[in-house]
């Protein structure tokens, strides 16, 4: 199943919809936030972000389209990997979170290494 870390600029709204989908009890979401872990404070930049979520195996949810990316393609040229990375476009967060649950068990986390898809 996949495991997420929302970044920074996601942690308020998502979050209270990712807690609400998982209140009901069915295809809850895996999910911690930049900011609540001691080693991924809040302020913490995008390269470092890669490197925690490559090594606790979760993958970025990230508002950040325009320099994600980047640093997604500098990350793995310097040989490192990744679980993956959603970039949420301007949709309703309820079609997020959708998407969150169903991508967290419907699919295999093999799927997403290395690469960002954009959430729809």
């Amino acid at each position: 199943m996949l495991r997420y870390v929302i970044d920074e600029d996601l942690r308020g709204l998502l979050w209270r919809f990712i807690v609400r989908h998982n209140s009901r009890g069915r295809d809850e979401i895996d999910v911690v936030r930049v900011g609540d872990f001691e080693d991924l404070p809040l302020g913490t930049l995008d390269p470092q972000i890669l490197l925690w979520c490559e090594t606790h195996g979760r993958v970025l949810v990230s508002h950040d389209r325009s320099t994600v990316p980047v640093h997604l393609r500098r990350h793995l040229a310097s040989g490192h990997t990744c679980p993956g990375i959603f970039l949420v476009r301007d949709v309703p967060l309820i079609d997020v979170v959708e998407f969150l649950a169903a991508a967290a068990h419907a699919s295999e986390p093999s799927e997403w290494v290395d690469r960002f898809f954009y959430i729809p």
